[in-house]
This record gives structure tokens, sequence and C-alpha cells, in this order.
């Protein structure tokens, strides 16, 4: 742990320095922590710090125990998460991506806990043109399908968060969805793929982890497999980096972006479950998934912006599979004898064995109107919709929000409301609702 701090800090010391000797006398011409290795750019290290602070209010879960107290509300305070990253394309054909940080930092965590390496890869270039390239690459990695926002740019969401469920088997089988891989990336003409062979961490050194087998498919203990997962996407206008696996939730009318694409996900005897009581059946998974996303400027001057992204995915994690999420979660335990499924805090069925589908749709309006050169603001809605098998009745969470903009992502605030299913543990059917209001700061250079 204490060379964890030495690293950070040591990423924090080396970006401060570089970001005060590359001032100029225009402190806005400088967008990003650059340090060129040679008079061209082509060779460089370049670093990105990312702070995201919320402040919320929370209509807790039937049951929700707190220090031993039943709390139907909650107030707190957390860093959602606070992200250091260091890019060094160090040779024309090698590059060196790295990150570490910190999640779901609340009250109830642990104290001088929970900062980790996120990523950690190297990757080799042997061929890139303007019509093809090619890389190859291997490491602790967020390159994963089965859809856009599986692996999510964190700092350039539309709403409040990602569609989270697209990282399927978060902290399940992986290290908040990244995994020990190798892969291929690359582009052909307006073709954008990815292939992935990821060697998935065992389900018993997760918290996940549930020695007891049931009629309701679980990730297995037993044995273990190659995982391969791939997206593809043909991008119609311009065209988005892949320098990293990370996609941009929206460019805030900078790009014509309208791109379709496809991908999956499978491993072999991933599941297991019982049919009789006494037997042990193994399932494998297979989740595949559809998207697109139009991101463009509108109006005569190009100072309107419009962001879509709709998704549709079908999961097979095994019969009944059924996964509870809450995020950053304000509740600890869940009272005894609560009719309930969702479990404590804001925990609503985000992922299951089913059919679900995900909108998010936002609007950003002209700066002119505020009579400024860099503030405006961007309204947008959120929907996931599902048919997870468990459950009897259409699981749907929606949210609606608005983002106050000071110089894109850099600088920007953004009020959020969340409104989620509750559901009894008999018939599985939905028996009232809850909500939430966020207050996000965010700070991303």
């Amino acid at each position: 742990m204490i060379k964890n701090k030495i690293i950070a800090m040591a990423l924090l010391c080396l970006s401060m320095h570089i970001m005060v000797s590359a001032q100029t006398t225009d402190p806005d011409e400088k967008k990003e922590l650059k340090f060129n290795l040679n008079k061209e750019g082509s060779k460089y290290f370049k670093f990105t710090i990312a702070n995201q602070v919320w402040i919320r209010f929370n209509e807790s879960n039937p049951g929700t125990m707190v220090n031993s107290v039943n709390k139907p509300q909650t107030f707190d305070i957390g860093i959602r998460r606070l992200r250091f990253q260091v890019i060094g394309q160090i040779h024309e054909k090698f590059l060196i991506y790295v990150q570490f940080g910190i999640n779901n930092f609340t009250a109830l965590s642990p104290r001088k806990f929970g900062d980790f390496f996120h990523d950690a890869i190297v990757e080799y270039t042997p061929v890139k043109t303007k019509t093809f390239s090619l890389s190859l690459g291997t490491g602790l990695a967020a390159w994963t399908g089965h859809s856009r926002f599986s692996s999510p740019g964190i700092a350039s969401f539309l709403g409040i968060d990602a569609p989270l469920y697209q990282q399927s088997t978060n902290d399940a089988t992986d290290q908040f969805f990244r995994k020990l891989a190798v892969y291929i990336k690359g582009k052909v003409w307006k073709f954008d793929y990815r292939f992935i062979l990821a060697d998935p961490f065992t389900i018993t050194s997760s918290n996940l982890f549930d020695s007891n087998i049931s009629q309701y498919a679980n990730f297995t203990p037993i044995g273990r497999s190659i995982q391969p997962s791939g997206y593809l996407s043909f991008q119609f206008f311009d065209q988005e980096s892949n320098q990293t696996p990370y996609a941009i939730g929206t460019y805030h009318g900078t790009k014509k972006v309208l791109n379709i694409g496809t991908g999956f996900q499978f491993q072999q005897d991933a599941m297991w479950y019982s049919r009789t009581g006494t037997d042990t059946t193994f399932a494998n998974m297979f989740l595949v998934g559809a998207d697109v996303f139009y991101d463009t400027y509108l109006g005569k001057n190009k100072d309107w912006a419009f962001s879509l992204y709709g998704a549709y995915n079908y999961y097979n994690f095994g019969p009944g599979y059924l996964r509870q999420i809450g995020v950053m979660n304000p509740g600890q335990s869940i009272a005894a004898g609560t009719p309930t499924i969702n479990g404590t805090g804001n925990a609503f069925p985000m992922i299951g064995t089913g059919h679900t589908g995900y909108l998010q749709t936002g609007l950003m309006l002209p700066k002119k109107w505020f009579g400024k050169k860099t503030f405006t603001m961007m309204p947008y809605f959120c929907t996931q919709v599902a048919k997870w098998d468990r459950l009897n009745d259409v699981m749907a969470t929606f949210d609606a929000g608005i983002n106050f903009l000071f110089d894109s992502h850099r600088y920007k605030m953004t009020l959020n409301y969340q409104n989620r299913p509750v559901y009894e543990n008999v018939n599985f059917t939905q028996m009232e609702r809850k909500s939430s209001v966020i207050l996000q700061f965010q700070v991303a250079i």
C-alpha cells in the first residue's frame, strides 16, 4: 500500500511539473498535460487527472441498515472516481498505458484503502496507415466486447454515469471490468475492430463469491477457462480514436459521429447451478449486443449539440441469474425478514439472464444564450428497460438531469434524479419505486 501511495504522488508531482513548465502566456492554450520526447511530438508522455465527487440524497430500499440503525433515507458525500492516467508513445510502434486510482470512497469505506491499478498495458503497432491499422497489446486491460460502453470514458459521460449494466462481469471475474488479457485492435477503412482473449479472475477472490449452489445460476468456483470477446463498429462520419479502450460519452459538438456496432462475450462453463438440489450443472456465459451512437453539432453556427445512444443486449448467464447493484451503495446491510430481493441502500436488479435495452439522449444549448465563451448547459435523459427471466415484471430505471458545463467535460457540475424499482421476494413482482438525487462536481485535465 505504501508503494501505491508513493507511485500516486510521483505521478501527481510529475504531472504538475509538466503543467507548470509547459505554460504559455494564454493559459487557455494548454489543454493537456503532455511532454514531447521529440521535436515532431510523435513521441511523448501524456498525463490526465480526473476527479468526480458526489453529494447524494437517497430513498433507501426497505430494510436498509447503517451502523445497526434502520435508515429510510440517507445523505452522503463520496468520491465516485479519482483517476491518474499515463499514456506513453515512447516509440513509433510501442505504447505504454497505465491508470491508477480509486472508486466509490465514502464515509463507510475502509480508511487508507482502495487505490489500485486499473490498467497496465503495453502495445505494439506493426501497421498504421490512413485506411488500415493493427495493434497487439497485453496486460491488465479494459479492452473487451460486447458493447460500446463496456469500456466507458469516465470523464465524458453524457449523464451522471455510464450504462453500468454493460460492465456485465464487473468485480465478479474481473477488476472493475479490467482483465489480464491479450488483444488485437485497429481500423479497416471505416470499420473499427477489437478482439480479446481474457484470462478472467477466479470468483473465489471476489466479494461476490457465494459457495452455495442453488437453482439459480451463479459464477462457479470449479475450473476456469479463457474468455473471448469482441466488438466491431462502422463509423460513418468522423472517425473516433481507439488509442485507449475508453469510449467517449459525448463530444459536445466538436465531432459529427454516427456509429453502429455489435459485439459478444463468451466463457465456457463459467456458471453453475443445481437442477435437483443434489446435482451440479454447468452453463456457458454468452452475452451479445448491438448499439448505435449519434453525436453531432447542430444549428447554422454549429453552436448546438445533440447526442443519442441506444443499445440492445441479450445476456445468458444461465437459469435465473440476477445481480443487484447499488452504485457507491450508501447502505451496509439488510434487516432480517425484509421481503425484497433488492438488498440494501440503492441496489436494484441491474444485470441478469434475459433481454435489456438502454437509451440516453441529450441536447447542448448554445453558449451565446448565457453570454459566456465557455459556459453552457446540457439536459439529458437515460433509461434502462429489461425483461429478466427471474422477474415477473419488467425492470425499468430512469435518470434525468442537467450538465452545467464550464469548459466542456474539463470543469462541470451535474444534477441528476434517478427512479428505480423494488421487487418483493416471493412472486418477484414490483412492489414500489425509490428515488435518489445526486449533485456531482467534476474536474478532468
